[in-house]
């Protein structure tokens, strides 16, 4: 994946950069080349019908960003698709969502806000709805000779540049009326190391309910006799509706070979929602 109130925005930039640094760590980052956001999702509960979304040109060089709602896809691995037409059980927000502005331009350093309005249709059946901001780097124009100028000196060669173009999504969650979800870890796996690839932990992140869940997952390890240590992490983690399961890998710290002992791999809801314990497996390690 490429890389994605305002009392104070010099504060609010340095907290973003704090947290793009954390969240390299523990996950994909938020960032997409020089674009930072926050937060990197949002969720609209009960009576709330507005929220802003807060971004940042950390790079040396003016961008601009053409903005757009998306409906997307997650597989059991993870991966984003694009997403034409509702699945079974899926739900899209699109048809709810409204913002300002559609494009941005940033000069190094500066900031904006995206302002997001929810409006629910009568008669709206409960369950949650997603859909994703998009956030699409636009190629700037650089003068330059042109391709028929060129063309008239037999001397010219012809130059073609390629520019990637960068960009980075948000999920925009709607949740209208009674939701729940439950979320289950299954089928623990410890992987050895085998063919120069690193010791992992395969396991599947269940989830049921007409909600989606996202939690930080953690795995530790625990000797016959030794102390409890922490081996691999991510943060971040979500299983989207209608998505049962996802099946994750994670490799663990280099050198770390567990034996003898216990492995435990929990999932707990993010800190600034109370840090709950969504789900947890225990497997022996002989």
């Amino acid at each position: 994946m490429m890389r994605w109130f305002v009392p104070n925005r010099t504060t609010i930039r340095q907290g973003l950069l704090a947290f793009i640094g954390l969240a390299g760590l523990l996950a994909q980052p938020f960032a997409a080349a020089d674009l930072m956001l926050h937060p990197t999702r949002l969720v609209f509960e009960k009576n709330q019908r507005a929220a802003q979304l807060d971004l940042i040109n950390n790079g040396n060089e003016t961008a601009t960003y053409r903005i757009h709602l998306a409906n997307r896809r997650m597989s059991e691995t993870g991966e984003f698709s694009s997403a034409d037409s509702p699945a079974p059980g899926e739900q899209f927000a699109d048809g709810m969502l409204r913002y300002s502005p559609r494009q941005v331009t940033l000069a190094p350093g500066a900031g904006q806000v995206v302002r997001i309005m929810l409006r629910k249709p009568a008669g709206l059946a409960p369950g949650e709805y997603r859909s994703h901001l998009m956030f699409e780097r636009v190629a700037e124009a650089r003068a330059q000779t042109s391709i028929e100028e060129r063309s008239r000196d037999p001397e010219s060669t012809l130059e073609i540049r390629l520019t990637p173009l960068i960009g980075v999504s948000i999920p925009l969650i709607v949740r209208h009326g009674q939701t729940s979800a439950v979320a289950t870890i299954s089928n623990v796996e410890l992987l050895h190391p085998t063919n120069g690839q690193p010791a992992m932990v395969a396991f599947e992140l269940r989830r049921s309910g007409n909600r989606s869940v996202y939690g930080d997952l953690a795995v530790t390890f625990t000797p016959g006799k030794g102390a409890e240590q922490r081996i691999a992490s991510a943060g971040g983690v979500a299983v989207y509706t209608p998505n049962p399961l996802r099946r994750i890998k994670m490799q663990l710290q280099s050198g770390v070979a567990p034996a003898h002992g216990t492995l435990r791999v929990v999932y707990r809801g993010r800190p600034e929602e109370g840090g709950k314990v969504l789900a947890e497996a225990v497997i022996q390690i002989p």
